[in-house]
């Protein structure tokens, strides 16, 4: 018996049952993996489906669910699973995807905090109606023993009702007065807690009036502003996390010439990473071998892939297309571009908390202002009556029926109202005050790749070839997923175009691809590989018996785009194109759809740049753009818009999504944002004037806390339906 064979001798059953058990748990450990993977083209319950089953299906993949929401997939499968097996499964059935850090996605995908405010919501109701129906007996005629008792249940249901509905007001009400300062919840507890104390007291001194209903009905109607407001923000998450979420995970180094997959948080200056066709570039670096295509759309915009060869400089980020490269590490971690970008994106986030609602600047004058005319209003009828009931009665009454429910509601039932038209017409409204500074927008800034275009290319000069020349470059094409060789096979085939028979197929990586008819070269790519010269215009040469011919190609134009444009145009506003792509293609589409102003081979940092200096120069610009390289001047604009099909990072940096393929909405957009800031005012004018007739009336003595309630609802009701109108 070998010793690898020999059993141990233990002490104890357990002894060996403890090191077993833990190498099971060990081993499930490692079995368990959870990828996660951005999905930017999913658009529909088809495309969940779809995705989840070829998930599904695949070897070692236990469960797959898609967020619709958010564009993601999150997997659970086996630890020999990968996220590229993943990409390439659903590459083959059309779905671009690409893979996220999952551990780096500490943002909870669960709504818990709306859930939170409508519990509250819904007790807060609940227990209003039921103290409500005590009440009717009380005002009926109830009286001496019999409305003691009701007085007495109501207490007993609004007590540990307004402690728990009210809770989200105390919060942020002793958060405001820790550090020195008035928001609008500080009079709005002020006002429950002095009517909880009157009731009491008129309870305990068995008074005819007890306002238990009034306070519960306050809970109610200022818990439902809170949860509308909440509402219009929900799905805003922070786009420096998303963008540091596409860091990759993994990578696999080389060390000589052996190659292992290490956490990417292991790399250091001057290791050798093998990038795979298909991967993204995972630092940084210098390409030292192998020659292939880089697809840099997503950081800088540009529509051609670039060709890639030892001594050119990548980039974390950028993708590998048709062949292996090794890349030497100049950068790594929090040194890489990438990273570099969600610095500049956090940056601008930051920035954006420096816009206040129209609610929280009413707020600075009305909360000290409604406190002071309490206390006057107590300190007079004291001095007047010397009778604490009657001088706490009507400071009450005059918090109540001054209590800010108008105000509370005047944006975010405006903002629901505007939010829900906007949404009908394929736009989803995602920061609190992104109505308010869309109103103000002046000048609006254009990306191109992806925002103006849709991104993929399209044949422009198909009648310009023979018959035979168009089946030869089809059967050369459709050995490619080069994006050019992809469109030229699309316009042969909805052609007509049969492809000719050709041998010795091969794809020359970074270069196009070749193979032999009839025993003769020929070949489909760049100029210099076939030796034409080369076009300013975007362009694949087709190379048969020393002849070259050009294919041309141009971005097709995302629906609406002409419109949109003209719209905004024709409103005055000042529209600017800024993209990362070549001179002749971005002044060619400037042409095209009559923007005057225009900037070409524009790097991120460029690009919020310049935004940053039009906002410098007193413009309120709208920024409209889909990819990592807009993300920074997303985030730092006025205001901004990404389409659905963006990028998770974009599309979360932008206050605005557009859900359809159609660019028309935007200029709708704006003028729905001036409509609503226009209702906003309106609510804050209702709200003063029902305070300026109300107000007197409870100082006076005349308007006891119940009518005050009656009122404050009053107005609530008035505000909401005003901001109806919208729809």
């Amino acid at each position: 018996m070998t010793a690898a064979m020999r059993p141990n001798a233990s002490a104890c059953p357990a002894c060996d049952a403890v090191p077993a058990a833990e190498a099971l748990a060990e081993q499930a450990t490692q079995k368990d993996a959870r990828l996660a993977l951005s999905l930017p083209t999913i658009h529909c319950a088809a495309c969940i489906s779809a995705v989840e089953r070829r998930l599904s299906a695949q070897p070692g993949v236990k469960t797959a669910r898609v967020n619709l929401t958010l564009k993601r997939a999150t997997i659970e499968a086996e630890a020999d699973v990968t996220a590229a097996d993943l990409v390439g499964a659903l590459e083959s059935i059309g779905y671009e995807a690409h893979e996220l850090d999952a551990g780096t996605l500490s943002a909870t995908e669960n709504d818990k905090a709306g859930r939170d405010l409508l519990m509250r919501l819904a007790v807060a109701g609940f227990a209003s109606m039921n103290v409500m129906l005590l009440s009717v007996s009380v005002w009926s005629g109830a009286e001496a023993a019999t409305r003691d008792m009701f007085h007495w249940i109501s207490a007993a249901i609004a007590l540990p009702t307004i402690v728990f509905s009210g809770k989200p007001f105390y919060v942020h009400a002793w958060s405001a007065l820790k550090n020195k300062r008035l928001n609008m919840d500080v009079p709005i507890v002020l006002a429950i807690v002095l009517a909880v104390v009157t009731s009491l007291w008129e309870t305990m001194l068995s008074g005819e009036h007890a306002y238990f209903d009034a306070a519960l009905t306050l809970v109610f109607f200022l818990l439902a502003g809170r949860y509308l407001d909440y509402r219009t923000r929900a799905v805003a998450r922070s786009a420096a996390e998303e963008l540091a979420a596409l860091e990759v995970p993994r990578a696999v180094r080389v060390v000589d010439g052996v190659e292992e997959t290490i956490q990417v948080s292991e790399l250091v200056l001057g290791d050798l990473v093998l990038v795979r066709p298909g991967g993204r570039m995972p630092v940084d670096g210098e390409i030292i071998e192998g020659q292939s295509e880089l697809d840099r759309s997503l950081l800088t915009g540009e529509t051609v892939p670039v060709f890639a060869e030892p001594g050119l400089g990548v980039s974390a980020g950028e993708v590998n297309l048709t062949g292996p490269l090794v890349i030497r590490a100049t950068a790594v971690g929090e040194e890489t571009s990438l990273h570099r970008m969600a610095d500049l994106v956090a940056i601008a986030e930051s920035g954006r908390s420096r816009y206040t609602s129209l609610a929280d600047s009413a707020a600075k004058l009305y909360a000290p202002g409604v406190h002071i005319l309490s206390a006057l209003a107590f300190a007079g009828w004291f001095l007047y009556t010397f009778d604490m009931r009657t001088a706490l009665n009507i400071a009450a009454a005059v918090l109540i029926i001054t209590c800010p429910c108008a105000l509370g509601l005047a944006v975010p039932a405006v903002t629901t109202a505007a939010s829900g038209r906007l949404f009908r017409k394929g736009m989803l409204i995602k920061h609190s005050t992104a109505l308010e500074r869309l109103a103000q927008v002046d000048t609006v800034v254009f990306d191109k790749t992806g925002t103006l275009t849709a991104g993929t290319p399209e044949l422009t000069n198909l009648a310009d070839f023979s018959q035979r020349d168009l089946e030869v470059a089809l059967a050369l094409s459709m050995g490619s997923s080069h994006p050019l060789s992809q469109a030229l096979s699309k316009a042969a085939h909805e052609a007509g175009i049969r492809p000719a028979k050709l041998s010795e197929i091969e794809e020359v990586p970074g270069f196009g691809t070749q193979g032999k008819l009839d025993g003769e070269l020929v070949r489909l790519g760049r100029a210099a590989w076939v030796g034409a010269q080369t076009l300013a215009q975007t362009s694949a040469f087709l190379s048969i018996g020393g002849r070259n011919r050009a294919f041309t190609f141009t971005d097709t134009l995302r629906d609406g785009a002409e419109a949109s444009v003209r719209a905004l145009l024709d409103d005055g506003q000042d529209v600017l194109l800024i993209s990362g792509d070549s001179a002749g293609a971005v002044e060619a589409l400037a042409n095209r759809l009559g923007i005057v102003k225009w900037i070409a081979e524009a790097l991120p940092e460029d690009k919020a740049a310049k935004v940053s200096d039009l906002a410098a120069d007193g413009r309120h610009v709208l920024m409209v753009g889909d990819g990592l390289n807009d993300t920074a001047a997303l985030a730092a604009a006025h205001v901004s818009i990404s389409p659905a099909t963006a990028l998770d990072a974009a599309r979360v940096a932008s206050d605005i999504v557009l859900l359809g393929s159609d660019l028309s909405p935007i200029a709708d957009a704006l003028a729905t944002a001036r409509a609503a800031t226009k209702r906003i005012r309106e609510n804050f004018r209702i709200a003063t004037v029902y305070n300026i007739i109300a107000v007197p009336l409870a100082v006076a003595g005349l308007a006891t806390p119940l009518i005050a309630a009656l009122a404050m609802s009053t107005s609530s009701i008035t505000v909401s339906l005003n901001a109806l109108r919208l729809r």
